[in-house]
């Protein structure tokens, strides 16, 4: 049996740090937590992605808050996924209790209670930061990619915004999409043939069916104006502090089209406007990913695809981006490949599909001479985790069984009314809450199509008039033997013979 010496020693060097890092917990030994023997993760390699896997009930969401702290700490602003609705705490700091105190104590660090500066965000109609992006800002090819469209579609899809482009349409919401395509193969067949060649109906119904299914899972609310700028999830309070963003995601949770369309703009927005940063000394912002399964089972190949690029390049951007899920074999072979920092909870081995899961997971870790990892998978209690990190060297650190610390603010939601005051107090709340819905796309084509119409009608009078007055003009025009018969001429002619019979 390995003595606590040899492991602490093996601990302490293995998560020594000469920059600035997040202190996760105490490593354990035979499932005992020894003191001082400290998980670090240094912030350098925050932005190298991480996964946070555990079943149900095994503290999943008490480690994301954890991170989110202590990144706000750290100065460095966190975005999260919140469909459970039970994040919205960090903004109270916690009550405290004797068994934290307890469990501060085995680990060798102090507990502070704390609040942190938090925005709620909302997709949908739940009072917060508003948050929208219009069509345009999306583009052909992710509108496509989020729809499932064939190749030919997609071809349209494009036709439609380089029509848009060429004539100043702004496409900002899906009225204005829909309006544009319905024109393309109606009042506008004829303009879009001559510039952009024909454009087949049955396509566009299947585009157009395809817009009303998103709709139906709640995307009119997202597409519009005012657009949200994601610079605005990089602030930072009057104390240094990070800024935790807290989108509130408990009423689509039955509507995964519209999370994974949401998530997949917000990346490529981020990865299209942050600047390159290379191998910075901490990540400009984290995003935390609840549910992640939810993107993957859902999300179509070309989807898949992006989300795998995005999550490859956008670490040079200084984003992290970590996924919290209950399997790792939720999240694909390609994305798992690309996480530094794995933080793995429990997993229950109830069914034989449950066992391959486990061994399988077991395969993703170091291989320790402390541990069996797939004993240590199957007997992990409530706030433990397997942990294994990138030094700052870029190296995996040695795998340790960890005590979690615990949030230092509230484990629980925040009260209707403390959740108004949140938002009463927020200058992006303020900043977003209006809409706009200038002229755009639909509005122009319903004129265009209006004086089109007008235009018809005024010709369609005009000729109606030409024949009536052409018709007029022949039935007033005198007959030639008539004109003949009623001359002077001829009635003299005829009275000068009449005299003579008559003499």
């Amino acid at each position: 049996m390995a003595s606590k010496e040899d492991f602490f020693e093996h601990i302490e060097k293995g998560y020594s740090t000469k920059g600035d890092f997040i202190t996760m917990g105490a490593a354990m030994l035979n499932g005992e937590a020894i003191t001082n023997a400290l998980v670090k993760v240094p912030l350098k390699t925050l932005n190298r992605h991480g996964l946070i896997a555990g079943a149900t009930g095994t503290g999943k969401t008490k480690t994301l808050q954890v991170l989110a702290e202590n990144l706000s700490d750290k100065g460095i602003p966190v975005l999260l996924m919140d469909l459970k609705g039970d994040l919205s705490g960090l903004a109270q700091p916690s009550p405290g209790h004797p068994k934290i105190d307890e469990r501060h104590a085995k680990i060798g660090i102090p507990f502070e209670p704390k609040n942190f500066p938090v925005e709620i965000l909302s997709l949908s109609e739940q009072d917060g930061v508003k948050l929208r992006a219009t069509v345009s800002e999306f583009g052909p090819i992710l509108l496509s990619r989020i729809l499932d469209l064939s190749e030919t579609q997609e071809g349209i899809v494009a036709v439609i915004f380089k029509y848009c482009d060429d004539n100043k349409l702004p496409l900002l919401d899906l009225k204005d999409f829909k309006k544009v395509l319905q024109y393309a193969t109606g009042e506008g067949k004829k303009e879009f043939t001559e510039e952009y060649g024909r454009i087949s109906t049955s396509s566009t119904g299947t585009i157009l069916r395809k817009i009303i299914e998103l709709e139906q899972q709640g995307a009119d609310l997202f597409f519009g104006e005012k657009s949200f700028e994601v610079n605005d999830l990089t602030r930072i309070d009057e104390n240094g502090r990070g800024y935790i963003n807290i989108i509130r995601l408990t009423d689509i949770q039955d509507r995964p089209k519209l999370f994974s369309t949401f998530m997949l703009s917000l990346l490529a927005e981020i990865y299209d406007t942050f600047p390159e940063l290379g191998d910075s000394e901490r990540p400009e912002l984290i995003l935390f990913i609840d549910e992640a399964h939810l993107i993957f089972n859902e999300a179509s190949k070309a989807l898949l695809d992006q989300i795998e690029s995005i999550v490859k390049l956008i670490r040079s951007k200084g984003i992290g981006l970590y996924f919290v899920t209950q399997n790792p074999t939720d999240v694909p072979n390609e994305v798992l490949a690309q996480l530094g920092l794995k933080v793995q909870h429990a997993l229950r081995a109830f069914t034989a599909r449950d066992r391959k899961a486990i061994k399988l997971t077991a395969e993703n870790y170091p291989i320790s001479d402390y541990y069996d990892t797939k004993e240590v998978l199957t007997s992990l209690g409530i706030g433990e985790a397997l942990i294994s990190a990138l030094d700052e060297k870029g190296r995996p650190t040695p795998l340790a069984a960890t005590l979690l610390r615990a949030p230092m603010s509230r484990m629980d939601i925040l009260t209707e009314n403390e959740l108004k005051d949140v938002n009463d107090s927020s200058k992006l709340v303020k900043k977003y809450s209006e809409v706009i819905d200038r002229e755009s796309a639909y509005e122009i084509l319903n004129e265009k199509i209006e004086k089109a119409e007008e235009l018809a009608q005024k010709e369609k009078e005009r000729a109606q008039n030409t024949r009536r007055s052409s018709s007029s003009r022949r039935s007033t025009r005198q007959n030639p033997v008539i004109k003949v018969l009623t001359s002077a001429t001829f009635i003299r002619g005829v009275l000068g013979v009449l005299k003579k019979v008559m003499r």
